[in-house]
């Protein structure tokens, strides 16, 4: 089977996620600077509690860097509100709840399998793009132990 999901070199799809406070925010608002996507399954659990942290703890050298960051998930904007409050995060998050929306155009909308159920759910990815627009990498699968800095280390490289 081959893989035909976004990659590096590839446009970043600019589609439109809801942000907590009823906006919208898509690449485009970012044109002309380098930004990190990290999605994540599920606002509020161990491990993208642990992610959205890093993030924001990181958020001030991703800037030093010329960098935004934005995390995004499924859930609702009113979730996602309530998990920036509840843990005190600094970086956007934003809501990407419709079918077809960014999460399905860069495949990590996909099945998952755990105990033996099947189901659809996000794969903790991150995409590094640069100003252009363009993915310069891709982290699919990722371990959260680690990850912010990796990828703050790739944008000081971009």
């Amino acid at each position: 089977m081959t893989d035909t999901r976004p990659d590096v070199g590839d446009a970043f799809p600019d589609i439109a996620m809801e942000t907590p406070d009823g906006g919208a925010v898509s690449i485009s608002d970012f044109t002309g600077r380098k930004v990190v996507v990290f999605f994540y399954p599920k606002a509020n659990t161990p491990g993208c509690t642990t992610e959205a942290k890093d993030f924001s703890a990181l958020l001030p050298e991703f800037e030093k860097a010329g960098t935004a960051v934005l995390g995004a998930s499924k859930d609702k904007p009113a979730a996602q509100q309530k998990f920036i409050d509840k843990h005190e995060l600094t970086v956007p998050i934003a809501s990407d709840p419709v079918e077809h929306g960014v999460t399905d155009a860069l495949g990590v909308w996909t099945e998952k399998k755990n105990y033996g159920r099947t189901y659809m759910g996000i794969e903790r990815s991150t995409f590094l793009v640069g100003p252009d627009g363009k993915i310069a990498q891709v982290w699919r699968k990722v371990r959260v132990k680690g990850h912010a800095e990796a990828v703050l280390e790739a944008a000081k490289a971009l």
